[in-house]
């Protein structure tokens, strides 16, 4: 593969006013670390370190695929600094100015919800996001905001009702970031140059390429680099287990592996493509997948986290195999100039292994799109009901000749070493009456579909009873009957 990019070896963004140029950047590097160690902006705080708490938020501004400057919350704790190339970095510290605060800073001052303080910082970050949209949110909005913002002192009412006080009392058009929003979209602009940028910093690489192409490239030159999209999961290896990886390739910059089009009954999503960018897409091509959506960790991680990324992972907790599966999804590959697609249910070969070889990369999921007779649906359970990793996923996907099923297919998450399918219960269901007793007939064929582990987040027994009962709330909601509620199991 001959292809000539140009090579870069400075970081270069721009952080609140102030232009950065970097020319040595340890690839480890956190953006939290880096603002409060050497920039000494320590307004952003430091509270789980994994992405969970929210108290680390700050803002990345940065060109979506339409062209559009757009600004969104993210985790400082997880997220590498060598990744902020050709974006602008917002803290705390740029809200208020000459002593004056920010309007949404005013609002939690004035609607008393503030306490300790040490949380503020993130929950304002998270609420100016939103504001800067220009609409009025309502509970449910304020609530889907702070997902991923944890608060101990006050509790969530006197935080959303600051929330919607903002919105009622100031015009986001005329804060700093709007009216300046033409401005910092020409100099991020004028940062593009196609470059591929590579960061040193002794033995240890990080390289961010230029384009799908280049990235071929880079990888057929290290086929052993740690590939990082979102770093969702990647920055815990580094912040909790310190694991050592010298050579590490970053997505962010590469547009061509972003994006969802539809077409033919088809669904393709770009490999980089976030969570938070794919929920459109989600909600009008598959809306039985909506709801699970939201509960994909919180917004944070949302706009970082990849559809791409949470499949190449192979976590057997992923929250999208499951669903993807049983629509019967195909991962699409990349080595060099070779390509090849997986069905995504074979791309999961054991425990940590998947059917990818060195230097080999996902490009796109092809999704087919269900048709009117296909009955779908996926369901997460999780110790909160926010921002938690799953302890059961279970999807469904159901097609009935009459009262007969004529196709079923079944998968789970966090039953097994890998996203698995119930092969024996779709067997024994194939044919016959789609009815209680039908159910209840093939639920001991668990047992024989899967062996789960127990570990902190649930038993083994607990998810076998899980995973049956996921069946049988798919038989309710399939032939009309109201969902369980927890009032008729306390009462009868």
């Amino acid at each position: 593969m001959a292809m000539r990019v140009k090579h870069r070896s400075t970081l270069r963004f721009y952080l609140n006013d102030e232009f950065i140029e970097l020319d040595r950047v340890e690839p480890y590097r956190n953006v939290l670390d880096w603002l409060r160690l050497e920039q000494h902006l320590r307004g952003t705080k430091e509270g789980c370190a994994e992405g969970d708490c929210g108290a680390c938020t700050v803002l990345v501004g940065r060109i979506d695929r339409g062209g559009a400057l757009v600004y969104e919350a993210v985790n400082a704790c997880i997220r590498l600094l060598s990744t902020l190339d050709g974006t602008h970095l917002v803290t705390i510290e740029d809200l208020a100015r000459d002593g004056v605060l920010n309007p949404v800073q005013q609002s939690l001052v004035d609607c008393h919800a503030s306490q300790c303080g040490f949380c503020t910082p993130g929950m304002v970050m998270s609420l100016y996001a939103d504001w800067l949209d220009n609409r009025r949110p309502t509970v449910a909005e304020v609530e889907k905001t702070l997902q991923g913002n944890l608060c101990r002192c006050t509790g969530y009412d006197t935080i959303v009702r600051a929330a919607q006080y903002a919105s009622d009392h100031n015009e986001p058009r005329s804060d700093r970031l709007n009216t300046g929003r033409a401005k910092m979209k020409e100099r991020l602009l004028a940062l593009r140059d196609g470059a591929r940028l590579v960061l040193r910093s002794g033995d240890d690489r990080a390289i961010l390429p230029a384009s799908s192409d280049d990235l071929a490239a880079v990888l057929m030159e290290q086929p052993g680099a740690t590939i990082v999209a979102g770093a969702t999961d990647v920055g815990l290896w580094i912040n909790k287990f310190l694991q050592q990886l010298p050579v590490m390739v970053h997505l962010q910059r590469i547009e061509d592996l972003t994006g969802i089009s539809a077409a033919e009954g088809t669904l393709t999503i770009g490999a980089v493509t976030t969570f938070a960018e794919a929920e459109e897409a989600i909600a009008q091509h598959l809306p039985q997948l909506a709801g699970l959506w939201s509960r994909i960790g919180g917004r944070q991680v949302r706009n970082a986290g990849t559809i791409g990324g949470n499949i190449a992972n192979g976590s057997p907790i992923g929250d999208t195999p499951p669903p993807l599966i049983v629509l019967g999804s195909q991962v699409n590959l990349r080595r060099g100039n070779e390509r090849r697609s997986v069905p995504l249910e074979d791309f999961f070969i054991a425990y940590g292994r998947q059917d990818r070889q060195p230097g080999e990369f996902i490009e796109t999921i092809t999704v087919p799109l269900p048709g009117p007779e296909d009955r779908i649906a996926a369901y997460k359970v999780s110790k909160r009901f926010d921002e938690d990793i799953s302890s059961v996923l279970g999807a469904f996907r159901l097609r009935l000749d009459s009262d007969l099923i004529s196709e079923i297919t079944i998968a789970y998450g966090g039953m097994a070493a890998t996203p698995k399918r119930a092969r024996a219960v779709e067997g024994a269901l194939l044919g016959r009456e789609w009815t209680r007793e039908t159910i209840e007939s093939v639920l001991p064929l668990y047992a024989h579909d899967f062996t789960p582990l127990s570990d902190w987040r649930a038993s083994a027994d607990y998810r076998l009873l899980v995973a049956q009962n996921l069946l049988l709330r798919f038989w309710r909601e399939t032939t009309g009957i109201a969902p369980v509620q927890v009032r008729e199991l306390l009462h009868g």
